[in-house]
């Protein structure tokens, strides 16, 4: 990242707005780890299951907790500030000082960014510390993952700010894509559980892919290249969309 785009005063400016935003707060930071303990709270997400490999479903959980959430931040949160600094002329008069609107832009993607990993550690602490979920058996590869997740979720909220002419557009636009990302993430069945035939195709959307990747991860393999593969293809193609369709006014 160039220092043209980065400010340090302009992130820590970003971040105290959003430490001010209670609504992004709880979404973002607190409301992932808060449906992984209601969930853990029911006896039989508790008991050892043959189908899921002798895991238990509060163990499946915990991946689609760490994604939850990025993908609240990157499609909900995210895109309506941007939409709404665009709409309110913020970026255009920022095209007049010498702090040029991509830093901005800049602060807002590590800001959102910074809350999520936030949210995917606290969701790890709370799964191991209240139901004795195992932490990643393979760190380093579980860490990639979550980097690349991050990653995809923010190219898909640019894409999302750049395509949404208002706040109002990008609140319905976000809401539609989070529901079908949310299920690919494994929310309402977890990808463990699914089918082969709908886990392989799941396998191919962005959180899709994330899930599986954390999901080998966190039982002591290497992330599949294709789980790694397919979110850096997205993550590629839908930066290179968000550049090409964004205005600043």
């Amino acid at each position: 990242m160039s220092s043209a785009a980065f400010d340090p005063a302009v992130l820590r400016t970003e971040a105290r707005l959003f430490r001010r935003e209670p609504g992004a707060i709880f979404w973002i930071l607190l409301f992932p780890t808060l449906l992984l303990g209601i969930l853990g709270s029911i006896p039989s997400f508790r008991e050892h299951d043959d189908s899921l490999g002798g895991l238990r479903l509060v163990d499946t959980y915990v991946p689609v907790a760490v994604l939850l959430g990025l993908i609240l931040g990157g499609l909900q949160a995210m895109p309506q500030v941007l939409t709404g600094y665009r709409e309110r002329g913020i970026l255009r008069r920022m095209s007049a000082t010498p702090v040029r609107p991509v830093v901005l832009l800049t602060a807002h993607m590590v800001v959102f960014a910074g809350a999520a990993l936030c949210s995917a550690v606290l969701a790890l602490l709370v799964g191991r510390i209240a139901f004795g979920v195992r932490l990643p058996e393979q760190p380093f590869g579980y860490a990639l993952a979550l980097l690349l997740a991050v990653a995809v979720a923010l190219a898909l909220g640019s894409v999302i700010s750049a395509l949404s002419r208002t706040t109002k557009i990008a609140g319905a636009v976000g809401s539609a894509v989070l529901f079908p990302m949310m299920f690919c993430a494994g929310l309402w069945v977890p990808v463990r559980a699914m089918p082969h035939v709908l886990a392989r195709s799941v396998g191919y959307t962005p959180f899709g892919a994330a899930a599986q990747a954390l999901d080998q991860a966190a039982a002591g393999h290497w992330p599949g290249w294709t789980h790694l593969a397919v979110l850096v293809a997205w993550t590629v193609l839908l930066t290179a969309g968000a550049a090409r369709w964004f205005r600043w006014e």
